[in-house]
């Protein structure tokens, strides 16, 4: 996002830009369950990415990269048209894995992309007043916890009512302080929301998901939140990835380890000597080093490194106003932890809402 808000720096100094996105809007991940529940419209969590960028003097392609080839220096795209580049740098994030799933896929919604819960919400809200919902939400992460207070919200205040349940896989929040865990449980057992430990999802049919215990779960709808993996484009383009098998090999520059014109960051890189966890705030820290080095491959000039930094924080939205907060082994819950994480989201919008995003319409 640096990058795009200084877009003019580089076209000024004669360089041809282009971003190529499937969509002319970037979600933020970090409000996505709030957009679920109604707390956040569309436009208050979206990049109009291809105003962005147009505005600055580059041009925007809609369409996605399917292929790399580093040794001519083309991008080939899934319409068929070859793009030809000295620089890229690859942002093209995650997705949410799929296997066994053999449903309708519009009963079925990845949490990525991000566009998705609003679609959801949409539809869900159609459906609450005829009859008692059945939604389960796959994944006992930080996502699985607030898509599943999210969507009590939104029945709550949509005026209908559901059965949420939450397959949590073998524990819920497993990789986090037991605080985190209990603060978390309580939040969602107080509202009827049923989370199922020691349990996972083995294949998601029609209305049934079939439960590793062999029981199974009747829904109407399936939120999956089961971790996520990145974009198979540099492993199927045969350029080096990290250990997932998947993700860019870069370095400390964000560099690709063996085409140093390759850069990248966010979700879809790994990094050399670093096994970083997929949350977003490495990326904001990527943000500031990403556009210097981009700037620098152009002009010449050293090279910053990037620090991955200390600790992270993390707020869990919960969907009733109150947030789960952990940061260095402190935690804590309540409004004031909701209202810090609704700040820092909020200031982080608006300083890249450049393209008249807050006056769009709601729809999506």
């Amino acid at each position: 996002m640096t990058t795009l808000l200084h877009l003019a720096d580089f076209t000024r100094k004669g360089h041809r830009v282009t971003l190529i996105s499937p969509s002319p809007y970037h979600f933020y991940s970090g409000m996505g369950p709030g957009m679920l529940s109604g707390l956040y419209e569309p436009r208050q969590v979206r990049f109009h990415i291809a105003g962005m960028a147009t505005d600055r003097g580059a041009a925007f392609i809609q369409d996605r990269a399917t292929r790399v080839d580093p040794h001519s220096r083309i991008l080939v795209l899934a319409g068929g048209m070859h793009v030809g580049y000295d620089i890229a740098s690859f942002n093209v994030g995650s997705d949410v894995p799929m296997t066994g799933v053999t449903a309708p896929q519009e009963e079925i919604i990845p949490v990525k992309p991000i566009v998705n819960l609003f679609h959801a919400r949409c539809s869900i809200l159609e459906k609450i007043r005829e009859r008692v919902l059945n939604l389960v939400v796959v994944g006992g992460g930080p996502a699985g916890v607030e898509i599943s207070g999210n969507l009590w919200r939104l029945v709550h205040f949509g005026g209908g009512s559901a059965r949420i349940n939450l397959l949590a896989g073998q524990q819920l929040l497993k990789h986090f302080p037991l605080k985190v865990r209990r603060l978390a449980l309580s939040s969602l057992t107080s509202r009827n929301i049923k989370v199922m430990e020691g349990m996972r999802a083995q294949a998601i049919g029609d209305g049934v998901i079939a439960c590793s215990d062999g029981s199974s779960l009747p829904y109407d709808y399936t939120f999956i939140a089961a971790g996520v993996r990145p974009s198979p484009l540099f492993r199927e383009s045969g350029i080096p990835t990290g250990e997932d098998g998947a993700g860019l090999l870069v370095n400390r520059y964000l560099q690709s380890v063996a085409y140093p014109e390759l850069f990248g960051g966010g979700d879809c890189i790994s990094l050399e000597g670093h096994k970083l966890a997929k949350v977003g705030v490495y990326a904001v820290r990527q943000n500031s080093v990403l556009y210097h080095n981009l700037m620098h491959a152009l002009e010449g000039g050293e090279l910053k490194s990037f620090d991955p930094g200390g600790s992270t924080m993390l707020i869990m939205n919960m969907g009733n106003d109150r947030a789960v907060l952990c940061k260095s082994g402190r935690v804590w819950d309540g409004r004031l932890a909701f209202a810090l994480k609704d700040f820092i989201d909020r200031r982080f919008m608006n300083k890249y809402q450049v393209s008249g995003e807050r006056t769009e319409p709601t729809t999506a």
